[in-house]
Order: C-alpha cells, then structure tokens, then sequence
C-alpha cells in the first residue's frame, strides 16, 4: 500500500485546514496543535494559528472537555474514570478535565450510573440469571470497570445483582 504524501502548507493554507479540521468534528488544543504541527511548511506558523483560533474561541480546552464529559456520560454512560482516560488521551490538562468531570456528573452518583449502565449492557437477559456463571460474572465486572466505574462501586453492583456475594472480595482502590 502506497502512502500518499502530505504536502507541506504556508501560514494561510494552514489557517483552511485548521477550519476545516474543525469543521469535521470539534478538537482539544492539543489535538490541533498537533494536527498543525504536522502539516506545516514552518514551526513558527503553528503557535500563529493557535493564538487566532484561541481568540476566535475555536481551541477552548474548557468548553470542549464539558462537551465532551457530557457526551460521554449522556451518549455513553460512562463512569468519571474513563472520561478523564478519555480527556487525557485528547491532551486536555488534568486541572480542566476534573473540573469539567465534575460540572457534568454533578447531579449523578456512581451507582445509579451502574446500574443504568448495567441495564443498557444486559437488556435482553436476566442479569439475576446471568451473572450466576463465573465467566459472566468476570465480563460484567470488566465492562463496568472500563466503562470507567471504580472497583467498590462496580463489586457493590455486582452483589446486588447475583446471589453469589460471599464470592466477592474488596480489592484494594487503584483508581486516581
């Protein structure tokens, strides 16, 4: 397969593909810094652009991880976990990524995340029934915690739902 080479561009050609990326789908600043940073005939061009789409509010960190938190815990019920995974691969700094995490789950608690998230995942099973084999048991327990739930969250869900609970035990919080 043969790689097409992509052309270098000039200050104002590079201005189009900023917008044009944005048009598309909305970026993080670092995301386009590095998008620019690619496709630019000259590195000094790269902090010009950034500084206009900043003014014209095109590369607002803030505003895009607040969309973006609440997309993913709308569209996807994910847990504050894995929006804050998926903020940090977007190179949203950490400080605006917990802010914005914490706007957006504001009103919501962990369990009743679960539990939705559970129902979404399950909904053509018994989940009382299902979750009585081992490997089950062991999927639910992996969905939830990439889904961005903490362990004792996701082990007190699991509990509820299966009459196996002495099978369960507390593990230690890795989560940050």
């Amino acid at each position: 397969m043969a790689f097409k080479k992509v052309s270098k561009l000039e200050e104002a050609a590079l201005w189009d593909y900023a917008l044009r990326v944005l048009g598309r789908r909305a970026h993080s600043a670092g995301e386009i810094q590095q998008k620019l940073m690619q496709r630019a005939a000259a590195a000094t061009d790269v902090p010009v652009i950034m500084a206009k789409l900043k003014e014209y509010g095109f590369a607002d960190d803030q505003k895009f991880s607040e969309i973006f938190s609440s997309s993913r815990l709308i569209n996807e019920g994910f847990g504050k976990l894995r929006v804050m995974r998926d903020l940090q691969t977007k190179h949203i700094s950490r400080k605006v990524a917990e802010a914005a995490i914490e706007k957006t789950f504001a009103g919501t608690t962990e369990e009743q995340l679960i539990d939705q998230f559970l129902a979404r995942k399950y909904r053509s099973r018994n989940l009382y029934e299902f979750l009585q084999e081992d490997k089950n048991l062991n999927s639910a327990y992996r969905k939830l915690r990439l889904g961005g739930f903490s362990s004792s969250a996701s082990l007190s869900a699991l509990k509820k739902h299966s009459k196996r609970s002495v099978d369960f035990e507390e593990p230690a919080e890795e989560d940050a």
